[in-house]
């Protein structure tokens, strides 16, 4: 299964949309198989959903996202997991793990933490 992941330096790159580079990761059971990263080269966000899918995109690990732009990537079929903040490798863990969604890695301030009771 083919795994996108928006970064920035080693972290989840906190807003999906003017996000540079996604990390993408041919993922068996808990094994990485291969990876890497994919630069956008353009702003579009038509573009930068049609990529996904060009890649083979199955599902889709970001920060911030906005409505149109999560629902051009669902729209193409690819489960969007929103709203994850943090180390790189400790989300892949948690997402190999099969615990992604997880309180943990929710951005603080989304909706995700505001309909937990969290701020």
């Amino acid at each position: 299964m083919k795994v996108a992941v928006t970064i920035w330096e080693n972290r989840i790159s906190p807003v999906a949309d003017s996000a540079g580079e996604v990390l993408v990761l041919d993922i068996e059971g808990q094994k990485v198989q291969e990876l890497h990263r994919e630069r956008f080269k353009n702003d579009s966000l038509f573009y930068r959903a049609k990529k996904l899918v060009d890649l083979g995109v199955k599902t889709f690990i970001c920060g911030a996202i906005s409505n149109f732009y999560g629902g051009l990537v669902e729209g193409y079929g690819i489960r969007l997991i929103p709203f994850v903040h943090g180390q790189l490798d400790d989300v892949l863990d948690a997402f190999m793990h099969k615990s992604l969604p997880n309180p943990e890695f929710v951005m603080r301030g989304s909706f995700r933490d505001a309909m937990r009771g969290n701020i």
